[in-house]
């Protein structure tokens, strides 16, 4: 499988309010660059397409800042925050018309992740049996909690975010998926047809997905290179700290 075999989906409908941005979510800069800078480098070499979610209202300026900088990629619109389910799925057209063997997803904060994680990702994606495929942490006080049964099956995923009680230590997905082809365009529609709002949020979570599908076939599962891969970037102190990590880590590959 080559890069022309994948397409990368980044769901960024947000602001960057939190961050006391006045721009999109996905234009918030960290370490002096805007968070897309920082994702279409990483994947450039991995994908041969990148569809970026965004809000009607922040299209013009996503596309001018794409241009201005040279950079590729298709701009696909969610006009309601209704859930990352539904952002998703906005592309599902394209990724219809297209047919990439294997679509992945980021979130457009997750500007931390390792360039080995991802060569790994590309590396796994390319078992055609599995539906799925996922690095994960494992962290102290986690954010997201994966819970397996006896067998090591992916069971349920908890959520901070939904009221979920969490394990002081637990195993957490880093907001970086890829999805098979049948993943998507079969089983995602599926899943999406039948599940509801999240009961704190009102939104249509993703991960959920994740167990649901894990009932249908095989979901693989890999460590990140490192703990802090998993850290997305929604207030200043996490980009406080996403900067810090990524500092170090330039400092350790010029060493």
């Amino acid at each position: 499988m080559d890069a022309s075999d994948r397409l990368l989906i980044v769901p960024a409908a947000g602001r960057g309010s939190r961050l006391g941005e006045d721009v999109p979510k996905l234009l918030a800069p960290v370490a002096g660059r805007p968070m897309v800078d920082h994702l279409l480098d990483l994947y450039a070499v991995h994908v041969g397409r990148v569809v970026l979610v965004v809000h009607p209202e922040a299209r013009a300026t996503v596309a001018r800042h794409l241009e201005e900088r040279g950079r590729t990629a298709v701009l696909a619109e969610q006009p309601q925050p209704t859930g990352m389910l539904d952002a998703i799925l906005v592309p599902f057209a394209l990724v219809e018309q297209w047919q990439p063997a294997c679509v992945w997803i980021t979130w457009c904060d997750q500007v931390a992740v390792h360039p080995r994680t991802v060569e790994r990702l590309a590396e796994r994606s390319a078992d055609a049996a599995a539906l799925a495929v996922l690095p994960t942490v494992t962290r102290r006080a986690p954010y997201v909690h994966l819970e397996r049964d006896a067998g090591g099956r992916i069971v349920r995923v908890r959520h901070r975010r939904e009221g979920d009680d969490l394990p002081d230590h637990g195993e957490s997905e880093m907001g970086l998926f890829s999805l098979s082809r049948a993943a998507y365009l079969r089983w995602l529609p599926a899943f999406a047809a039948e599940v509801g709002q999240g009961a704190h949020t009102g939104e249509r979570n993703f991960l959920p997905f994740i167990p649901w599908l894990a009932e249908r076939g095989r979901i693989e599962t890999f460590p990140a290179v490192d703990e802090m891969e998993s850290v997305g970037v929604n207030t200043p102190e996490e980009r406080n700290l996403v900067e810090r990590y990524l500092a170090g880590r330039a400092r350790g590959s010029s060493s």
